[in-house]
């Protein structure tokens, strides 16, 4: 027998670790790297990114569509780089919220984490709204007499939150493979309707759409709005305690995610704007612009299946941003942030279950709320993405600022991730600005007030329960530390 085998079979007992991670209760190191890289995807939710951006881009950006997408992905993989950062060493389920406070602090984690619940929490509503609008389409197909009106999208977005609930409560398990299912089947889709549409078109490039016909002004805007269709990329990193090799599995699943998203955006947007010019309209006059071009192209059956796989690539959308949403609130739960209780978890499905449900509590009656209020889902839909987009963005900025100063502190700042977090955080500060300034004089100009009055409620709170309970500040940030259990010379595997 070797030393090495020896060692193996009776090794020295190690002392100084813990017999519990502070995230205890989570099924630590249960799910790979395909249920991760779903979790950021479906987060995403390309399918339905794809059906909507180019009109929302197009509608800003004009002749400069397809240049603001390619800045938008340049500029998201510079942010999913720098998250990189701390996904690599720390396996947390608080995401951006704990990856912040290790570099700036307990006051800037928690305005992070304010900004990335508004993100993960209206992107929720958005979904399911989403959700719900294109499965009113779906029905008014087959119930041309089905009464249109909010009380039926209202209903099936009561419908899908009860399956939220069930998927995400009974463990993450089922709810990545879920949406892996419907988002793979989503794209597929779209990918063969796209394939007809450029088939029909000729293999003669459109070069009109690839040009850079419009001012830099509209170039810049469109790119600041082209960013919104890549939120959520940074979702898989909640799951950094049930990863099975988190500082390998995540790290790819976010650059994985906005590499895969933007050629898909790219590819579907190109076939759509090309499409409508072929026909000599206006694709700013539909709402449904991927729709048309399948009846024009007489494949209408195909609206079928594209409005079902919309439907189910926001269903999964939704799922995704409760687990994200349900897993900072967990970890401020654990912290003494928020109530105790929602770090608690479910004894048998091992699942943060107070805060899924305390999440969807919050989500589903917002969603129907902001129905009534706008007088229909697509209305409803555009004031919560420009929510959500901000706050995902405000999160963005404060992680690339936090990443070299983290890296500095532990004697490891070099001079690429410096320039990346550098580029990425002046870019995104000044996109904020011009998102919030451009959102602000137009149409959805209620959602900019919605996030900056939700952003300084939750600071308010945060600041009179800190002054409250002044410890708090040595209880944030807390991640997935080393147990006994996980080395050799600790109790076996059972007490982990």
């Amino acid at each position: 027998m070797t030393a090495l085998e020896r060692a193996i079979s009776n090794p020295p007992s190690v002392r100084g670790l813990e017999s519990r991670s502070p995230v205890d209760g989570l099924q630590r190191r249960s799910v790979g790297f395909i249920d991760v890289f779903a979790q950021s995807v479906s987060a995403v939710a390309p399918s339905a990114a794809a059906t909507t951006i180019p009109l929302i881009v197009t509608v800003t950006a004009g002749g400069a569509t397809m240049w603001s997408l390619a800045i938008a992905m340049l500029l998201s993989l510079l942010v999913a780089t720098t998250v990189n950062v701390f996904a690599k060493r720390i396996a947390a389920t608080g995401s951006l919220y704990t990856f912040v406070s290790k570099g700036l602090g307990t006051g800037a984690a928690f305005v992070t984490g304010v900004a990335l619940l508004i993100g993960y929490g209206f992107i929720a509503m958005f979904a399911l709204a989403g959700a719900g609008y294109y499965l009113s389409i779906l029905l008014h197909r087959f119930w041309p007499g089905m009464p249109s009106s909010t009380g039926v999208v209202s209903a099936l977005l009561v419908c899908m939150a009860m399956v939220c609930l069930v998927v995400l409560v009974r463990g993450i398990h089922l709810s990545t493979r879920v949406t892996l299912i419907v988002e793979s089947a989503s794209v597929a889709i779209i990918l063969i309707l796209v394939g007809v549409l450029l088939s029909q078109l000729g293999p003669t490039p459109d070069w009109a759409v690839l040009g850079l016909d419009s001012s830099p002004e509209h170039l810049a805007v469109g790119s600041v709005l082209a960013v919104t269709a890549f939120v959520g990329f940074e979702s898989s990193s909640t799951l950094g305690v049930e990863a099975r090799r988190p500082f390998a599995s995540i790290p790819r699943s976010l650059v994985w995610t906005v590499v895969g998203a933007g050629l898909l955006f790219l590819v579907t947007s190109y076939s759509q704007l090309a499409g409508f010019a072929a026909l000599g309209e206006d694709i700013t006059a539909t709402r449904t612009p991927i729709n048309d071009l399948a009846l024009a192209s007489g494949v209408e059956w195909m609206g079928l299946l594209l409005d079902l796989s919309v439907a189910a690539s926001f269903l999964a959308c939704a799922i995704a941003s409760i687990t994200a949403f349900s897993r900072v609130v967990f970890s401020m739960g654990r912290e003494g942030v928020l109530p105790s209780r929602l770090g608690t978890t479910h004894g048998r499905f091992r699942t943060p279950h107070v805060a899924i449900i305390t999440a969807l509590a919050i989500v589903t009656p917002v969603s129907m709320l902001a129905l009534l209020l706008t007088g229909g889902a697509w209305a409803a839909m555009q004031v919560l993405i420009v929510v959500a987009a901000a706050g995902y963005i405000t999160a963005y900025v404060l992680v690339c600022i936090a990443a070299p100063v983290f890296l500095w502190r532990i004697g490891e700042l070099t001079l690429w991730p410096l320039l990346r977090a550098v580029v990425a955080g002046v870019l995104l500060s000044v996109a904020l600005v011009v998102y919030l300034v451009v959102e602000s004089t137009g149409e959805r100009g209620v959602g900019v007030w919605v996030f900056l009055v939700t952003m300084a409620l939750g600071i308010t709170i945060w600041a009179i329960r800190h002054r409250r309970r002044p410890w708090l500040s040595s209880t944030v940030g807390v991640y997935d530390e080393t147990v006994s259990a996980d080395v050799l010379g600790g109790p076996s595997a059972e007490h982990r």
